[in-house]
């Protein structure tokens, strides 16, 4: 166990916030800077977060027993916060459907997801979720270091995003450390040979799915299908794309020895804090 831990060279304090969001903001489907695109890919993201996440917090309480002391407690901290993240996200959804969105055949279809992807083993649920927070780790930091992408929006809502994107980081490890944790029995390179093969499933499925959501919500904007399509391409793939921002630390998955904190980004969480407080008091 200490050797596999060994890459776990940074670690974050996994601080349990409970703020609340949004209760005094109302959003329009285009509530970033009447960025359309923008809008429905961050709307998107939102409304796969409260059922996945009470997944993560399912699969990774199913595993804590046994586990040494640092990793167990952080588990606690890592359920409390998806907890609190799902719980706001749940709200700004409303907010969502509030603004007209329907929003029906996007959480149907995610909770057959769900529901079909719990079926697999504690062991496979655990590397899912693992590969999942890369995803949601790698988005947070470009969230927090590319700002200017939420430009516009209600302050209420950049602010539950920040947090979101801070909470993210904070624990991006824990998910990983306790796969790592069950998979100790194999190999290195059985390890490397599984994670690898089930990141490739876990990204095929995130990104037809949310392009799939995104490309929904346009369409209920307004946009013809082709018309969407073209618009979620620009945004996620073109030149300085949302998606095409974070290619170079989803590729690191892959690397033998991979370990969530060999990208310390600790400096941007204190920079984002720092910047959140002083919007809050001036």
């Amino acid at each position: 166990m200490s050797k596999i831990n060994a890459a776990n060279r940074f670690n974050s304090d996994i601080i349990i916030r409970n703020p609340r969001h949004c209760r005094n903001s109302s959003l329009n489907q285009q509530w970033i800077a009447q960025d359309a695109t923008g809008s429905a890919w961050f709307t998107a993201l939102s409304l796969s977060f409260p059922r996945g996440e009470a997944f993560f917090i399912e699969t990774i309480r199913a595993n804590r027993e046994g586990l040494p002391k640092k990793l167990a407690n952080d588990v606690d901290a890592f359920i409390a916060q998806e907890a609190i993240h799902a719980r706001e996200h749940g709200y700004f959804n409303r907010l969502a459907a509030q603004a007209g969105y329907d929003t029906t055949a996007i959480d149907a279809r995610l909770a057959d997801f769900i529901t079909r992807t719990s079926q697999a083993n504690g062991f496979v649920n655990q590397l899912v979720t693992a590969c999942l927070e890369h995803f949601t780790a790698i988005i947070a930091h470009d969230v927090l270091a590319r700002p200017d992408q939420l430009a516009g929006a209600p302050a209420e809502a950049q602010a539950l995003w920040h947090w979101h994107a801070v909470e993210e980081i904070e624990h991006k490890g824990v998910a990983y450390d306790v796969w790592l944790h069950m998979a100790a029995h194999l190999s290195p390179w059985r390890r490397w040979k599984i994670r690898c093969k089930i990141m490739a499933k876990v990204s095929a499925a995130f990104l037809i799915f949310r392009t799939q959501d995104a490309r929904e919500l346009l369409m209920q904007q307004g946009f013809g299908e082709r018309e969407a399509r073209k618009a979620l391409r620009a945004y996620l793939w073109g030149k300085d794309g949302a998606l095409r921002r974070i290619v170079g630390a989803w590729v690191q998955w892959f690397r033998p020895g991979f370990h969530p904190w060999q990208r310390d980004d600790r400096a941007l969480i204190q920079s984002a804090l720092e910047q959140d407080r002083q919007q809050a008091a001036a």
